[in-house]
């Protein structure tokens, strides 16, 4: 604001002057031609205002001043290479293998019901177990891994 108040005393200054300085002799020729200068440069700034201000506006577009929480911002979804071989953690279950050992299998319907893309795992990683509530469909989570698949982090 500073800068176009001080541009506008400097723009009528160099005109008072230039009309001053003119000879005696001045007519209202003279008078009608400097207050057309001075109206076109008071016109020129106002436009050169107006659009630095709506320059100013259109950049800052995303900002809502009215609020104070910031701007939401959301997440890009993975790519689908990506997401494709990431497994939901909450199928991973550990079994009680013969003699006493621990594997770790992804069940196949928590499978169906969280991954996208359960009718595409390996059927070679595929096997039955018995459980206390019958036979039950489960991946293994070695061989799954082995053939380019990873658990997601909880």
């Amino acid at each position: 604001m500073h800068r176009y108040f001080i541009a506008a005393v400097v723009a009528l200054t160099v005109v008072i002057t230039g009309v001053s300085a003119a000879p005696a002799r001045a007519d209202s020729d003279d008078l009608a031609k400097a207050l057309a200068g001075i109206a076109a440069i008071a016109i020129i700034g106002k436009v050169i205002r107006d659009r630095k201000k709506d320059d100013h506006v259109t950049h800052n577009y995303n900002h809502n001043y009215n609020t104070h929480r910031p701007p939401v911002i959301q997440p890009r979804p993975l790519p689908p290479r990506v997401s494709r071989k990431t497994l939901p953690a909450q199928c991973v279950r550990e079994v009680q293998a013969r003699h006493g050992n621990t594997r770790r299998v992804l069940g196949a319907r928590c499978l169906e019901r969280n991954y996208r893309f359960a009718n595409q795992l390996p059927r070679n990683c595929a096997r039955q177990i018995e459980t206390y509530r019958g036979w039950r469909w489960v991946y293994g989570a070695r061989c799954l891994r082995q053939n380019g698949y990873e658990i997601a982090r909880y």
